[in-house]
């Protein structure tokens, strides 16, 4: 079964302190929430300085990039009349500017997101590669963008020794991509780049659970025999295969970036047994978890 994750919420707020400033870029929030339809928007376990009543909208000391890869909503700020946000568009928000974003009652959506400041964006946007003008960007279901969200996540999370420099690396990437990709018109991909773009992100976002190849194919309107051919071509693996290999990639990083024990990484991830996923894991690495956590930390 493909678990929807519907009530899914995931955010960090970061500590900056003077070092970080000194970097130039620095990443104040980061974070990822499903609305199912019919939900008040937006939650409100966020803190005040991020709060806001969608009817009045706010304003931001940050920037912030906010990806929807689920639903459809609305949007509008100083510089943009209403319009319309649906899966595969990413608003660029900007500091000073009064905006205000909603999902629509009736679909919900899910969204990515994430702020951050400092003089090397604010060069960025003086040089007019982001612009007040052009505030909803075409992306396209881009599952390489949201792994790069659910990386800075992670990073977050761990808030290991220089995690702020690493995650202004990660928004350098992000915006790179996200330039090349809209200035390139990449989001016009076939019908066929979008399914398969679509499975990946689903896989992604489940990764903690069970997904079930042939009842993917049947959400995304295609035949399972079809799928798992065009899969295989687009990424070298089945779909089975790539699931198991999106485990193994997420345990790699918990067992590095977490103090989680093997159990516990072993049932979030959804594994029948500690034992079993012990077998997976060395028979895929060579090393046992507990190897692998030490071998990976003495880097």
């Amino acid at each position: 079964m493909i678990e929807d994750n519907s009530l899914g919420l995931e955010f960090k707020y970061l500590i900056v302190n003077d070092m970080d400033r000194k970097f130039g870029l620095w990443v104040n929030t980061v974070g990822y929430q499903s609305i199912p339809p019919d939900s008040p928007y937006p939650l409100k376990e966020h803190p005040s300085g991020y709060f806001f009543n969608a009817e009045k909208g706010r304003v931001l000391r940050e920037y912030q990039l906010v990806y929807i890869t689920k639903g459809r909503g609305l949007f509008s700020s100083d510089s943009t009349s209403e319009k319309q946000v649906c899966k595969g568009r990413l608003m660029v928000l900007f500091p000073g500017q009064w905006h205000t974003y909603r999902p629509l009652r009736q679909t919900g959506w899910r969204e990515y997101y994430i702020g951050f400041e400092g003089p090397m964006i604010d060069a960025i946007v003086d040089d007019a590669f982001l612009s007040q003008e052009q505030q909803i960007l075409e992306i396209g279901l881009n599952e390489e963008l949201v792994s790069l969200f659910s990386r800075a996540l992670a990073v977050a999370e761990a808030d290991k020794i220089s995690a702020q420099q690493y995650l202004s690396g990660i928004v350098l990437h992000m915006i790179g991509m996200i330039l090349s990709v809209s200035k390139n018109k990449v989001f016009e991909m076939s019908d066929v780049d979008q399914k398969i773009e679509q499975a990946k992100i689903i896989m992604n976002e489940n990764v903690s659970g069970n997904v079930d190849p042939e009842e993917l194919a049947m959400r995304l309107n295609i035949s399972y025999s079809w799928f798992r051919r065009v899969f295989k071509e687009y990424t070298g693996y089945a779909p089975a295969k790539y699931f198991q290999e999106l485990k193994l990639r997420k345990a790699k990083q918990m067992l590095v970036g977490t103090s989680q024990s093997v159990k516990e990484i072993s049932f979030f991830l959804g594994f029948q047994s500690t034992e079993y996923f012990f077998s997976f894991f060395k028979k895929r690495t060579g090393l046992t978890p507990l190897e692998y956590r030490s071998f990976g930390r003495e880097e």
